[in-house]
């Protein structure tokens, strides 16, 4: 059917505001470095008056945001479902996924429930990634913003694990999987950041073993969510808990665990300029793969390609993805 969509997302939906800084710089604002921060206003608004203001950029973001556009620059369709504020970054955001390709049609916020939500993305020369978010607007999503006409129509859904730091962004996430289990649509699920397992651990586990036909998640993440340390074993617990899981590894790939079987996934490797992006820009591609007729592995190996390509521009997303690479990535 002509009005059939590959993957609908939700997410916490934030404008991204990136910026290249020495390891000094993490230290004088005393983060965490490497992680994602929840901040209020004020602290986001100290951080950013470090800055040079001329030198940041702006994207329209959200982990799952990236992904779908990922999807969308891959040759997918989607419909992403986030909540933005009625001011100028929600007008920004909402045009901004529009024009790469991805329906959003949330109702905006009043601008009494907080500006729209915004991450401000540090990297350092090792391409690491230390992340300030404020939430704003983007905290007020709930299960009533779910459209389960459109939910209906797609055949994947996709739920970001950052939406559990809020009770009605985590209602929300829970029907969307509720919605998607009772009318034929697969779940997908990532864990999105290793801070969250501290948290989460249990509910996450719950989630998995309920809801999940597909898990995404890195080295680092999983190793928190099982609390082992050996990677292989990590894949093994994971296979026993879902059908199909995609454990990305950096340079080295990913493993894709599906019925059991471990199979390894060779990487790209690149020289990394800026890893945000990277573990979102894997996901699109593997769903892309999952949602077109290709294998797990074949998916696995396009999602790789996407992540080496993201880890060599700043900021989470290309602005066109090498599709012409396509045929010959996935041996099609």
């Amino acid at each position: 059917m002509s009005n059939q969509l590959d993957v609908f997302g939700v997410g916490n939906a934030l404008v991204d505001v990136l910026a290249l800084v020495d390891d000094s710089f993490i230290t004088e604002q005393a983060l965490e470095r490497g992680v994602m921060t929840l901040v209020d206003a004020k602290a986001q608004g100290k951080i950013l008056g470090g800055l040079q203001r001329d030198s940041l950029k702006l994207r329209s973001g959200g982990s799952a945001a990236n992904t779908m556009i990922a999807i969308a620059q891959s040759g997918g369709t989607g419909f992403y479902t986030g909540k933005v504020a009625q001011d100028e970054n929600g007008k920004f955001y909402a045009q901004d996924m529009k024009a790469a390709g991805i329906e959003f049609e949330v109702t905006p916020a009043p601008i009494e429930n907080g500006p729209t939500g915004t991450c401000v993305v540090l990297t350092t020369p090792d391409a690491e990634r230390t992340m300030c978010t404020n939430l704003g607007a983007s905290s007020t999503l709930s299960p009533s913003d779910i459209d389960v006409e459109k939910l209906k129509r797609c055949q994947y859904s996709y739920v970001e694990g950052y939406l559990w730091t809020g009770d009605d962004t985590r209602k929300a996430s829970i029907e969307t999987m509720e919605q998607s289990k009772r009318h034929g649509v697969k779940v997908s699920f990532t864990l999105s950041d290793p801070f969250l397992l501290h948290s989460f651990r249990d509910d996450f586990r719950n989630v998995v073993t309920d809801y999940c036909d597909v898990l995404f998640c890195n080295a680092d993440e999983v190793r928190q969510f099982l609390d082992l340390k050996n990677l292989d074993a990590c894949a093994q617990k994971v296979g026993e808990m879902v059908n199909l899981a995609f454990i990305t590894d950096s340079d080295k790939g990913c493993l894709v665990v599906e019925n059991k079987q471990i199979i390894t996934v060779e990487g790209f490797p690149v020289k990394p300029l800026d890893t945000v992006g990277a573990g979102d820009a894997f996901a699109g591609g593997a769903l892309y793969g999952l949602t077109h007729g290709y294998s797990a592995p074949q998916a696995a190996r396009w999602g790789n390609y996407l992540g080496s390509a993201i880890v060599q521009i700043q900021g989470p997303r290309l602005e066109k993805a090498p599709v012409d690479q396509m045929a010959s990535i996935l041996g099609a």
